[in-house]
């Protein structure tokens, strides 16, 4: 990670942590209030060089059922909120590949050095493959290479505007909104491994 990347990966943060601190409030006491579960939820995940750390998010499921808060929270995306302290603490970036389980990693049978590029940097709050719902291991290998390939500033500041219009009006209808905007028609496919398919 270049030292530019990580000062706007710090500012981005802050910044995300100061503006977003009041809905954080409303969503902790939503979560607490809805089941009285914990606010957050903690699991590991493999990160840069593939070293595990532990990913927050705001708590959406309860005995194996998603919550009513945390339906709402899936379809903006804001249960990914406290994930901007993951960011500071250098696990994340702003943006980046989706960060994986290990037994995703397994499942995908991504655990070979040709796999590698991908854990070259690190995961992102965002990324193409979350924001393009790319499901197709092959198609999230094309994304993920984009952001291993070196950091862009310019696209890195499009994807956030893309999460911001997610946050403030649903998965669901941005893609609606935006039908071409798919893994396949986002950028073309360069050779390299392909296997199963992505959760």
């Amino acid at each position: 990670m270049s030292r530019a990347q990580r000062v706007f990966d710090v500012i981005g943060a802050c910044a995300g942590l100061a503006v977003f601190a009041p809905a954080m409030g409303v969503i902790a006491a939503a979560v607490l209030l809805d089941d009285g579960g914990p606010v957050l939820f903690r699991q590991e995940r493999i990160g840069y060089r593939r070293r595990p750390f532990q990913i927050l998010k705001f708590r959406s499921m309860r005995d194996g059922r998603i919550t009513r808060v945390g339906r709402l929270l899936r379809a903006t995306g804001l249960d990914e909120l406290p994930q901007f302290v993951n960011i500071l603490r250098g696990h994340m970036s702003a943006v980046g590949p989706r960060p994986l389980t290990r037994d995703d990693v397994d499942r995908l049978g991504w655990t070979g050095a040709e796999f590698d590029f991908r854990w070259m940097c690190r995961p992102g709050l965002t990324g193409l493959a979350q924001l393009l719902g790319a499901r197709a291991d092959a198609d999230a290998l094309v994304l993920d290479r984009v952001h291993a390939n070196g950091w862009s500033l310019s696209l890195d500041c499009q994807l956030i505007a893309w999460s911001f219009a997610v946050n403030a009006f649903g998965k669901a209808r941005i893609r609606r909104w935006f039908p071409a905007l798919t893994p396949r028609s986002a950028f073309a496919r360069p050779s390299g491994p392909e296997t199963g398919a992505i959760s």
